[in-house]
């Protein structure tokens, strides 16, 4: 029997078993089950060489979205639009075999948009190209689900199933689970408060399912089983998710606004170019980039190329932004000039700690010679060393 028969014979024994406090401690085993069969799914098989497996391309610029869906929801034609590269586009399914990338600039930033092909149910299985699809939506830091917004709300639901099977979490935060293996002491089970989904006898069985007898679990928030697994697998991907409802211009406007007001979705028409502005304005949002502007000193800042910083990756700190230019940069800064947002007045002088927010001005203040000499700068001297020995002799001659 394969993976994945194994996976629908136990999917169907928790479809027929009550959900009930008696059958609880069983369908946590089940589920920890099928998580460890979904991960040897996507697990290459031994001995096969992975090259040319895949389409992965290379990350260009400040951030990366990937666009996913249904064949012939519009990806291509979206991602004409948005980046002015070609990516064909026909009335019938599948056009797209293989991933094209195209850079949308915006804001002065340069973002990455990957048109991907279209995927079925069943893509976490490995049918049609869905390994490969998700596992470029891995390496993304947005996802645009594109929905079609004339037919049934029951593809977003199949997408989300799908991608959730393969350990991509949209628009959640990481479980609130303290997970540390040890190789001897048992396993330590604590909470920081009352768990009603979760007890110590359901953690004991979930974790002698994965053959872990000696671990250390604290829990720091009521979380479900399924966000133990998660922990305990450790592979999972926290990403953000934009519904994009494409095609409203076929639908009335009644429909229009109920999808509009549906969490993170936005509704747009590739065939008027309506809406195309906020989609922008969202996915920057979205991405948590940062946009700060050098200022030499004596002169007027740079506002041709920001330095892009992330919220998400890394931070925003004048840490940060100092390590962007050059990892050397910070031991040399005596303190730091702002003007933007992030001041209270202007300028402001801040230390390294200070977080800066999109448009700040920055000017760097490096330490001057003498202080980096300890302040011994006026001994300093380019002479050699012979020479300077004959000047102290002269005043005080070395004893012999």
């Amino acid at each position: 029997m394969g993976i994945v028969e194994r996976i629908k014979e136990i999917e169907f024994e928790m479809a027929r078993t009550q959900k009930n406090k008696a059958t609880e401690y069983h369908l946590g085993q089940l589920k920890a089950k099928i998580a460890k069969l979904r991960t040897q799914l996507l697990e290459p098989p031994k001995g096969s060489s992975a090259a040319g497996d895949g389409f992965e391309v290379t990350k260009f610029g400040h951030g990366r979205v990937a666009l996913i869906g249904f064949p012939s929801v519009g990806k291509s034609t979206l991602l004409t639009l948005l980046t002015g590269t070609q990516s064909e586009a026909a009335a019938y399914e599948f056009t797209t075999l293989t991933c094209i990338p195209g850079i949308i600039h915006y804001n002065d930033a340069k973002i990455q948009l990957l048109d991907l092909p279209g995927i079925i149910e069943g893509a976490s299985e490995g049918k049609g190209r869905g390994r490969q699809v998700i596992a470029v939506a891995k390496s993304s830091d947005v996802v645009l689900m594109v929905l079609d917004a004339s037919k049934s709300e029951g593809h977003r639901q199949i997408l989300t199933r799908e991608l959730e099977a393969v350990g991509l979490r949209l628009n959640k935060k990481p479980p609130q689970i303290y997970f540390k293996r040890k190789k001897t002491g048992g396993i330590s089970f604590n909470s920081t408060m009352q768990l009603t989904h979760v007890d110590e006898k359901l953690c004991y069985q979930i974790l002698h399912e994965y053959k872990i007898h000696n671990a250390e679990v604290l829990f720091r928030e009521d979380a479900t089983v399924d966000d133990l697994i998660d922990v305990i697998e450790g592979n999972r991907k926290y990403i953000k998710c934009v519904y994009v409802y494409n095609k409203i211009d076929v639908i009335g406007i009644d429909d229009v606004d109920h999808l509009s007001r549906q969490p993170n979705s936005i509704v747009i028409s590739c065939n008027l170019q309506l809406n195309l502005d906020r989609l922008l304005a969202r996915m920057w949002d979205e991405m948590g980039l940062v946009r700060v502007y050098t200022k030499p000193q004596g002169q007027q800042p740079d506002f041709s190329e920001p330095v892009v910083l992330s919220t998400d990756r890394g931070g925003c700190s004048v840490e940060d932004f100092c390590n962007h230019i050059h990892r050397s940069l910070l031991r040399d800064i005596k303190y730091v000039l702002v003007w933007g947002t992030s001041a209270k007045h202007y300028p402001q002088r801040c230390g390294t700690q200070h977080i800066l927010q999109d448009e700040d001005v920055v000017q760097i203040v490096k330490k001057k010679e003498k202080e980096e000499d300890g302040g011994r700068g006026r001994f300093k001297s380019h002479t050699t060393g012979p020479v300077r020995i004959a000047d102290r002799e002269k005043k005080a001659p070395l004893k012999q």
